[in-house]
């Protein structure tokens, strides 16, 4: 029976009624079986409450998962391991910047650009055929706030100042052809619709459908260190200090788990689950 008829809790205080196949989804895009993931939802829906939060829900779903695969969970768990990459946007904008590396873009983060009234930080500049992409972040580091119109407004004017000026110096060997605006959270419907009027491409966790962040990183296998669920938390924010922000940048700088003072054993545990990631 996958129809529940209870009242669940969302991040943002909404009640919607329990959807088994949106879970059931979420398991099985982590690659765990068919007999696991029956497995699991039969256990959770056992302990369905009317008013529980999905948070409790996806939380005893990912123990279950942990207990027979941890990369498996790795994977279930990757919306919180952005969060993660928090408490400052810094570490988000070195994730957009590899992810765009792995698509054939040459990527700078933090420049400061000189628009057609005045300068700019801009978070990601990216290069590709003579083309470059300005890039704003904006990061939450916690559920439930999402982009509203005011965002991508706020942005387009940055963009079109910063477009003018650098597409009018005959110096540049490449032209600004591109602004986008990507949150590790979601757009409201005035935002996307503002974004898709004025040109400006927008990337959220599940936006563009089908190509949004979350489905990026799993088609790229693209796994921001925070979602190993053998490092502890000092670990992973030691590791995003020395820029070692995707779990493959582990896999070529394993030195780091030398200098966090790890155990042969353990160091050789993190890798394994680290290098099935990557290959999954």
């Amino acid at each position: 029976m996958d129809n529940v008829d209870m009242n669940i809790i969302k991040s943002s205080g909404e009640k919607v009624k329990f959807s088994m196949d949106k879970l059931r989804n979420s398991l099985q895009r982590t690659g765990a079986d068919h007999a696991t993931v029956s497995k699991i939802l039969d256990v959770v829906r056992d302990e369905l409450y009317q008013g529980i939060s999905t948070k409790e829900i996806y939380n005893r779903a990912f123990a279950l998962l942990k207990k027979k695969h941890s990369y498996f969970a790795s994977k279930y768990k990757l919306k919180k391991a952005i969060y993660e990459l928090g408490p400052t946007g810094f570490p988000f904008e070195n994730f957009i910047s590899a992810i765009l590396k792995y698509s054939g873009y040459k990527t700078t983060t933090g420049d400061i650009i000189q628009g057609d009234c005045v300068k700019h930080e801009i978070d990601v500049l990216a290069h590709k055929n003579n083309e470059t992409t300005l890039i704003e972040c904006k990061f939450h580091n916690e559920q439930g706030l999402n982009c509203n119109v005011k965002i991508p407004l706020y942005i387009n004017s940055r963009y079109i100042d910063v477009k003018t000026h650098w597409n009018a110096n005959k110096n540049n060997t490449s032209k600004i052809t591109s602004g986008w605006v990507v949150t590790n959270t979601r757009f409201t419907e005035d935002a996307t619709q503002f974004g898709k009027c004025a040109g400006l491409y927008l990337l959220s966790w599940d936006y563009p459908k089908n190509d949004g962040l979350k489905d990026r990183i799993d088609r790229l296998g693209l796994y921001p260190v925070t979602v190993s669920t053998l490092l502890t938390n000092r670990e992973k924010q030691f590791l995003l200090s020395r820029d070692v922000v995707l779990c493959r940048d582990l896999l070529d700088d394993a030195f780091f788990l030398d200098h966090l003072g790890i155990s042969e054993i353990r160091k050789t545990k993190i890798l394994q689950e680290i290098k099935k990631l990557c290959n999954h």
